[in-house]
């Protein structure tokens, strides 16, 4: 269990200080910036390459929604969920913290936002709650449904990061107008923590909708199942 909990706080540190910090650090650059698109890439490619690194290890969910979606899913044991929730939080965190650290070091440096969530006033787009509520349920449960097929037996071996980082740009591609992507709520405390919005104060959204998107996800996957093998 000490592998698969270090596995999982390693690959949320990855995710966080991957995808948050090509938004925090690259995608403002004058003339350069990555700008969505570069964002969305960043995101997926920072599954991609930690579910290919140490996805053997813990399964690789580097998320709380995904946790609880294979759980539901009857792939996972419920009791280890709480302490692989834990686990990404605190390496979300310490992504954060040191992405923080690095670009303070710059002149006449505002933290901002720094890439945290929200709706409202804190939208990129100023959507409302209800869309952000909707927009993170639906992706969350896209998302789990693309993990937990692209890992079954049935799917070709080898392919399911390719599926799952891919998945996570496209859902970024989608949403980042609306929420600035979150369908994870350890990477959306991470950064809510050294923000200079009301972030935190928003920060409940990006808990409670990943996890109902993970956990509808789930039982949408399970029913397909059943109607497969019926």
């Amino acid at each position: 269990m000490k592998m698969k909990l270090t596995a999982e706080l390693f690959g949320t540190f990855w995710l966080v200080f991957g995808g948050c910090g090509s938004a925090v650090l690259a995608a403002g650059f004058p003339n350069l910036g990555i700008g969505f698109a570069g964002v969305a890439l960043a995101f997926g490619l920072t599954v991609l390459t930690m579910a290919y690194a140490v996805g053997g290890i813990s399964g690789g969910h580097f998320n709380p929604a995904v946790t609880l979606g294979i759980a539901a899913a009857g792939r996972m044991s419920w009791r280890d969920v709480l302490p692989y929730w834990a686990a990404q939080v605190i390496g979300g965190v310490a992504a954060a913290a040191l992405l923080y650290v690095i670009a303070s070091d710059a002149p006449g440096f505002e933290p901002g936002g720094f890439a945290s969530n929200g709706y409202g006033d804190l939208s990129p787009g100023n959507y409302g709650l209800l869309s952000a509520a909707l927009i993170e349920i639906t992706l969350t449960a896209g998302f789990l449904i693309v993990i937990l097929g692209s890992t079954h037996k049935l799917a070709p071996v080898g392919f399911g990061p390719l599926a799952i980082g891919l998945a996570l740009t496209l859902i970024h591609l989608i949403s980042i107008p609306v929420t600035n992507t979150s369908v994870n709520p350890a990477r959306s405390t991470a950064v809510a923590l050294f923000a200079r919005t009301d972030a935190l104060g928003q920060l409940w959204l990006f808990w409670a909708a990943p996890l109902v998107g993970g956990a509808l996800g789930a039982i949408i996957w399970r029913f397909l199942i059943r109607r497969q093998d019926s």
